[in-house]
């Protein structure tokens, strides 16, 4: 579905990482972790075209993203839901509105019985006509995981999700990440919570990249 082929990526003259390879196959669960200011962040960029790699091959779902046109990337970046570290919203409309924003944007129709079971999915329901300065940071996570899911994506990329929020909501963000998983998404997360990964152990089979040194290491191993 993502597949990354030798990348590398540089940025003011200098390299952040290379020869970086990834395969993100149907139905697959990965954690990347790695040190503040090893790449993580911006190798999710890459998997979602969002930046183009300086040397290798990026390809979403089976397309070179060098071949592509802005707008063929847009079109392809719908099936990819991002969940960002700074997840931002619009805080004049509620949070229904805003976790709606990518079926507005796109033109396509959803349904309010569909809205409301996603809202009741994330624990939201509640919530759903508060302004977003209203929520509490463990709120704005699962309105974050809500608005990227609601496309129905094939892939789900989240960047630190967990980062933010007390251990609790760490552990209900996971859940809803798993049961994405076992609805046959492909999931990615970025993370530098050790424990978040351990806590994982029981749930799903997992591959855990490590991007340290300018590379990917341990590739493929499982929890």
């Amino acid at each position: 579905m993502i597949e990354l082929d030798e990348v590398a990526y540089s940025y003011g003259g200098g390299e952040l990482f290379s020869s970086v390879s990834l395969s993100l196959a149907p139905g697959t669960f990965h954690f990347l972790t790695g040190p503040s200011g090893a790449g993580k962040t911006t190798l999710l960029k890459l998997c979602y075209g969002e930046l183009k790699a300086t040397a290798g091959q990026v390809r979403l779902f089976g397309q070179d993203t060098r071949d592509l046109a802005r707008d063929e990337v847009a079109q392809l970046r719908r099936r990819v839901g991002v969940v960002h570290q700074d997840c931002q919203f619009l805080d004049h409309l509620p949070v229904a509105e805003n976790i709606a924003m990518p079926l507005t944007v796109s033109g396509r129709e959803g349904t309010p019985e569909d809205l409301e079971a996603l809202l009741g999915w994330v624990g939201l329901r509640c919530q759903a006509g508060q302004l977003p300065p209203e929520l509490s940071g463990g709120e704005r996570q699962r309105a974050a995981l809500a608005r990227a899911v609601i496309m129905s994506p094939d892939v789900i990329l989240a960047d630190e999700p967990t980062g933010n929020v007390d251990w609790d909501m760490s552990q209900r963000l996971l859940t809803l990440l798993i049961e994405l998983n076992r609805m046959g998404k492909t999931v990615l997360i970025a993370t530098h919570d050790l424990g978040l990964i351990r806590a994982a152990k029981s749930q799903v089979e997992a591959r855990v990249l490590r991007l340290k040194d300018r590379r990917i290491q341990a590739a493929g191993a499982n929890l």
